[in-house]
């Protein structure tokens, strides 16, 4: 065939010209779709390039008391931030901050942490940064493209260290906690709730954030700010609570200076929380503004643990308080009436077995009824007693009453109380041999195998000055769910009225006479609560008006040596908000003992070898 052949070049020419116009046909068609069909996609896309989206935090919502006083509030602040197109450019510019801003080594790797949780968004350096470094900055903002200065809320707590166990503090949400989901619709870098209701309602004090728009080059570096829509963050919901801050500022103010321990005051009626104070306490405002890495170290292995709360994750022997239990499931089940007498009268102590069970008053009551031995604590009764009811059905009772349970009050951490469930506890603890029927009573006087907490207490003291004998749960927040009744005594009103009336005289002329007031009738009961380790603890659990209560006082202090020195404080807090201003002719104040407390750890007991190992009763009144 002849390649130069007229047709064959002809041919090749019309060949030539359909392969090109099938060529500009596919490349039309791809144009139409590109620029016509799919021209909002890839102008999107465009834009995604070259804008960035800076995320505005949004203020957390109020955290306020019963009257409308804030608690919790967000104050004006500012955070330094750069965005960086590499982990490199993101030291260099670091570095260059560093001198200004006053960073160290490990603000380092906490930057270069965030960078890689989140490599496309501004990296925060420098959270409520001073307004002279914010100036600084500025100043020096042209030779840093990448750097952002945004006002940012700030949390700040007003009452500082007097509520800090009740509302908590905010921290930045880390990494394990982003894996595990911990913080449901939580970003890397925002705050979250650390403690206490900032904790438990985080989700509905967080808000909702804002966001605007930068505009950037190839390289990541900002060109123009303020591009693009912007969408204003929403401020969390405000969070109203049944605290009165000022009986809260009062307890504190009242509470022994240097003393461990806690108080917890309610409304006996509705479960809501009017105080709740532990000692020692902490300045939450110093965990949000970030402390030095010595500083937290000593707060953490204080042996004070300020950040520990004494009223809900404090475990204590509850001591002569649990006395009102065992007389409640005696009455219940037809042991005994208020007049009952037992057959040994106290003179100082009880033989029983090859053992010298003492009473805490070593010349004895004599013979006393029911009613009588809860008005003097009469230990030697209270023994006989429980040997009555027996082991098993005061095991029993007790998990029915709820001394095994947590009270589910709207707080984090709260602990479970340790109360055996049956008999077979001291089999596997100590073997079946390695326990008599005396821990009967250690029981019966709330010693032994029975730690309590005090916020659990105080709702079973909420339980018998309520007229049903019910108590709701303990609240800080008005709930619709988990408020209803969680602990019922099980005894009609006349039996409740006589245990009441039994705990009345035990403030008129019993053992908490010294903190009598005349305008009031105060119900409670005191308790010496052993400890392995110093000094007794003291108890104390009142309420009143005794015929009709508004508020149930629960106070333990720590090495305190006896219930009787507690009471003052607890009967001061009920004058306080029964009679106002006017209570401050009632202003009692607890004296410890001069020498320093010898151990901190004084939650648990300490439950080695047999379980009569304890002497029950020495002093528990």
């Amino acid at each position: 065939m002849n390649w130069f052949h007229p047709h064959a070049l002809q041919r090749r020419a019309q060949v030539t010209g359909y392969v090109v116009a099938g060529i500009v046909g596919i490349l039309a068609v791809a144009f139409f779709r590109v620029q016509i069909l799919r021209s909002d996609r890839y102008r999107l896309q465009s834009d995604e390039n070259r804008l960035r989206a800076i995320p505005l935090t949004s203020p957390r919502g109020l955290i306020v008391d019963r009257n409308g006083v804030v608690l919790a509030d967000n104050v004006p602040g500012y955070s330094v931030s750069l965005l960086v197109s590499s982990p490199e450019s993101l030291m260099a510019e670091t570095r260059r901050i560093a001198p200004i801003a006053g960073l160290k080594q490990s603000d380092f790797d906490i930057i270069a942490a965030r960078y890689r949780r989140a490599p496309f968004d501004p990296v925060v350096i420098m959270r409520d940064a001073p307004f002279d470094v914010v100036s600084a900055l500025e100043e020096r903002r042209i030779t840093m493209p990448g750097l952002i200065v945004e006002t940012e809320p700030k949390r700040h707590y007003p009452f500082a260290d007097t509520t800090a166990h009740l509302v908590g503090y905010v921290g930045e949400v880390t990494e394990s906690e982003l894996q595990r989901t911990a913080y449901p619709g939580v970003r890397p870098g925002m705050l979250v709730g650390r403690e206490g209701l900032e904790r438990v309602y985080d989700a509905e004090l967080r808000g909702d954030d804002g966001v605007r728009f930068i505009e950037v080059d190839a390289l990541g570096r900002t060109i123009r700010a303020g591009v693009g829509t912007r969408l204003q963050p929403r401020q969390g919901d405000t969070l109203r609570t049944t605290l009165d801050v000022e009986l809260q500022r009062f307890v504190a103010e009242l509470f022994p200076e240097g003393a461990r321990g806690g108080v917890v005051a309610l409304e006996p009626e509705s479960g809501a929380i009017l105080a709740l104070y532990s000692s020692p306490s902490y300045d939450p405002n110093l965990l949000v503004e970030g402390l030095e890495d010595e500083t937290w170290k000593a707060i953490i292995r204080s042996q004070d643990r300020p950040l520990f709360d004494r009223a809900i994750q404090g475990r204590y022997p509850p001591a002569s308080p649990f006395k009102l239990a065992l007389a409640a499931m005696a009455l219940k089940r037809g042991i005994v009436t208020m007049d009952s007498h037992m057959p040994i009268p106290c003179r100082g102590g009880m033989q029983y077995g090859n053992r010298y069970f003492r009473c805490w008053k070593q010349d004895g009551h004599g013979d006393l009824s029911l009613r009588e031995a809860i008005q003097h604590s009469c230990d030697v009764y209270f023994y006989q007693l429980g040997l009555q009811l027996g082991l098993e059905n005061l095991l029993h009772d007790g998990i029915e009453l709820g001394f095994a349970r947590r009270t589910g009050v709207d707080l984090p951490g709260e602990v479970t109380p340790f109360f055996p469930t049956s008999t077979s506890y001291y089999d596997r603890t100590y073997g079946p041999r390695g326990w008599t029927r005396a821990v009967t009573l250690n029981l019966a006087i709330g010693q032994g195998e029975n730690d309590q907490s005090l916020i659990g207490m105080v709702e079973f003291y909420a339980a018998l000055a309520n007229r049903d004998g019910v108590a709701v749960r303990p609240h800080l927040v008005e709930s619709n769910d988990g408020a209803g009744a969680v602990r019922r005594i099980g005894l009609d009103r006349t039996l409740l009225a006589g245990l009441r009336e039994a705990l009345l005289a035990v403030v008129d002329s019993g053992t908490a006479q010294g903190a009598r007031i005349a305008k009031l009738a105060i119900a409670g009961k005191t308790g010496t609560a052993q400890n392995p380790h110093g000094r007794d603890h003291g108890w104390f659990i009142g309420f009143a008006p005794a015929e009709s209560p508004e508020i149930v006082v629960g106070a333990i202090v720590e090495f305190a040596e006896h219930g009787s020195a507690v009471a003052p404080l607890v009967t001061s807090i009920i004058a306080r908000h029964l009679l106002g201003p006017e209570a401050r002719n009632y202003r009692y104040r607890l004296i410890m003992p001069s020498d320093s407390a010898p151990e901190p750890e004084v939650i648990i007991p300490e439950r080695n070898g047999n379980a009569d190992s304890t002497d029950a009763a020495n002093r528990n009144r």
